[in-house]
């Protein structure tokens, strides 16, 4: 007898944004209650090799194996397999995900495999366990990734990106909170300090001077913002913030629509100084 499963639930959020949060291994611990860590041994761009170990069961015993998975972005499928059997002959798992709506998404779970032996219960037994234990982990999946799309994010929650100046923070995107229309966020410009000249191709961009003085260079011509003003910057308009002030300006910036992909995004026309 081949043990198989079959479960599916219906998440409210875009695929890529379940595909992204669901794929990343070293996440999983926060994701699923069953897992203490996840150890990413070997990654490529299309597959990763990772130990998890599990919280220790009735007995006090820890439970830990090497898996495997490959994806298919293409096609929304991931299959994984157990490299560590442990107490069974082989453990094959496949992850499809299905677009029911822009903001719905089925995530289907189904596992083959059997068990050694000697091992501490049948495959009938361990049938039965994954079919009660999925149920549970899709519940909390899907309560954890719905509470991430209507999370407050805080200018400190992510990461800083300081590469054309400033202190420039993605606050709402595709990856924080599911957004597939645009992103939004903040840049904190000390006096003096500028955010170097680039344009955007795909994306309309709009900013609003929350506090300080700034001056926009717009394709070379200068346009001076005080606080609690706002400016429209059309696609491929070439653009340079500069802190003219004597306080630190923080600017509040929205784009739209969203590039066909994240790094088509920005074009740079001038080195960060």
């Amino acid at each position: 007898m081949i043990g198989h499963t079959d479960n599916a639930i219906e998440i409210a959020a875009p695929a890529a944004f379940v595909w992204e949060h669901t794929n990343d291994v070293t996440t999983w611990p926060g994701l699923f209650s069953e897992y203490a860590k996840a150890e990413v041994l070997e990654e490529t761009e299309s597959s990763v090799t990772f130990r998890l170990t599990m919280h220790p069961d009735e007995q006090g015993r820890v439970w830990s194996w090497v898996s495997e998975r490959s994806w298919d972005r293409d096609t929304w499928t991931v299959r994984a397999r157990r490299v560590e059997t442990g107490p069974f002959e082989f453990m094959n798992i496949t992850w499809v995900y299905e677009e029911l709506a822009d903001d719905l998404t089925r995530m289907r779970w189904v596992q083959d495999f059997h068990m050694k032996p000697d091992a501490p219960i049948d495959t009938a037994a361990m049938t039965d366990r994954i079919n009660t234990n999925t149920l549970v982990q899709m519940g909390l999946i899907k309560e954890k990734l719905e509470s991430r799309r209507r999370a407050v994010i805080g200018f400190h929650d992510v990461p800083s990106n300081q590469r054309r100046g400033g202190d420039l923070r993605t606050l709402l995107s595709p990856a924080t909170c599911g957004a597939t229309s645009g992103f939004s966020g903040a840049v904190r410009v000390a006096p003096g300090e500028k955010v170097a000249e680039h344009y955007h191709p795909y994306s309309e961009e709009f900013l609003f001077l929350a506090a300080g003085t700034l001056k926009v260079d717009l394709d070379g011509e200068p346009v001076v913002l005080e606080a609690e003003q706002a400016l429209f910057v059309p696609r491929n308009v070439r653009h340079r913030l500069t802190n003219v002030g004597e306080v630190e300006a923080l600017v509040v910036f929205q784009l739209c629509p969203l590039a066909p992909r994240p790094e088509l995004g920005h074009v740079d026309t001038e080195e960060a100084s």
